[in-house]
């Protein structure tokens, strides 16, 4: 699926934050790699992007990101940029002579919502736009949105002005090359030259369908926008359904605080983790220096760690840089983490009592947390559809349990609590799959 992208307007009132619209970096990424990485994720594998407003500063980034994605982008020139949107599209009119995806630089979107217009089937004359019915949206600004009129599945009217409305255009078209032939049509009829007056055209035959949408789209056009996509890209990083209580009500409010100024620096997923273990291990080296003070350290040191581990995920999603290598690494990681923190908790109470027993507690403790783990994802692959969703014992609510342990300074009381829950946890599933088998 090709894709072309209109990036030749100003964005006078983005100014304050670069002198080039689609180059504004949030969160770490400039708008229209934002934009490409998202089409790419839908599906979208050749583009096109119209430029115009430093035109040259936009091309050259292109071809850097065009050689770091390894993917095709030809920029095309508009040098009526100031003028209306749809001269823009008249520029990829002799490249595109099939259905092509159709966005805005300046329009975020939930890479979904491209897939469900990719893989809606167009015939010939006809054109797609993703419309939102959502019509109290609260990332719409009422007074900037272009309104659709929607009436069995086809794009009645559609206009900034109309006040007769179902649904807001969320930027996002499938076009056959009929739409080029509108804009001449409207061109040479009443100077209309924007995209709009050429999807009143073809909806007057019949032939502009409305696809539903919901999901999280956005026009990034001034400061106010701005702000609201930043918090948007935020929240759904919380939304985790895998997440235990205390990562989804303590962790992750705080490491997305994190992820958002980690983002704008140059740091990889994979040294957050780096950094996350680290901290694990100067945890336990706190641990086996015996003393309260040091353990009340060493236990705000291991739960630091426990929250900035999931700032490694979050920052790949925000940054496009998830892989399932950083997914993995980061899991082997967890797993000497959790060795390290629970023999470093067994040191310390063995300093103080010198009974043999706390060795072979602290055994149990380790064997159980890696068998947890193990057992995971096999057990989440039976259980899925079989099982209510309670109480998930993983990763988080040891590590906040061993904060606890070194909080009230009751390390052997923490040492047993996670050998005899995480084992007997174990036991259950090995049971429970036993029996879905």
């Amino acid at each position: 699926m090709k894709c072309l992208i209109i990036a030749a307007g100003k964005g006078s009132r983005l100014q304050q934050k670069c002198n080039s619209k689609p180059l504004i970096p949030i969160l770490g990424i400039p708008l229209i790699e934002r934009v490409i990485r998202s089409a790419m994720e839908a599906g979208a594998d050749e583009f096109y992007v119209v430029t115009g407003y430093q035109g040259d500063r936009v091309r050259s980034f292109l071809s850097q990101l065009s050689n770091r994605l390894k993917i095709h982008i030809t920029p095309l020139t508009n040098g009526d940029w100031e003028k209306e949107n749809g001269l823009s599209v008249l520029k990829a009119q002799e490249y595109l002579h099939e259905p092509f995806l159709l966005l805005m630089a300046d329009h975020l979107f939930d890479p979904a919502l491209a897939g469900e217009l990719i893989e809606f089937p167009l015939a010939d004359g006809e054109i797609a736009l993703g419309v939102d019915g959502d019509t109290r949206n609260p990332l719409i600004d009422m007074e900037d949105v272009t309104r659709v009129k929607v009436e069995n599945g086809k794009i009645n009217s559609i206009g900034k002005e109309i006040s007769d409305f179902n649904g807001f255009d969320t930027g996002i078209f499938k076009c056959s090359p009929a739409i080029f032939d509108a804009l001449e049509q409207c061109k040479g009829k009443n100077g209309d030259t924007t995209l709009s007056g050429a999807v009143r055209i073809i909806a007057k035959e019949g032939q502009a369908k409305a696809i539903n949408t919901s999901g999280f789209w956005i026009d990034v056009d001034d400061p106010a926008a701005f702000t609201k996509a930043e918090k948007a890209l935020l929240d759904n990083l919380r939304d985790k359904s895998n997440d235990g209580p205390v990562s989804r009500y303590l962790n992750r409010p705080i490491s997305v605080m994190f992820s958002r100024r980690l983002a704008r620096f140059n740091v990889t997923p994979n040294q957050i983790s780096l950094f996350s273990f680290l901290c694990s291990v100067l945890a336990t080296g706190l641990f086996t220096l015996g003393g309260y003070l040091t353990m009340l350290m060493g236990g705000i040191l291991a739960q630091f760690a426990s929250i900035i581990d999931g700032s490694d995920g979050e920052v790949a999603r925000l940054k496009f840089q998830s892989s399932d290598y950083g997914g993995w690494f980061d899991a082997v990681l967890d797993r000497y983490s959790d060795a390290f923190l629970l023999f470093g908790l067994t040191w310390h109470v063995y300093l103080n009592t010198s009974g043999n027993l706390v060795l072979w507690i602290g055994f149990a403790a380790i064997i159980g947390s890696f068998m947890l783990s193990y057992t995971a994802d096999k057990y989440d692959s039976l259980m899925r559809n079989r099982i209510s969703k309670g109480i998930r014992l993983g990763r988080d609510i040891r590590v906040f349990v061993i904060f606890l342990g070194a909080l009230f300074n009751q390390a052997y009381s923490v040492l047993v609590i996670i050998a005899v829950l995480m084992n007997i946890e174990t036991i259950r599933r090995v049971i429970i799959c036993r029996e879905c088998e």
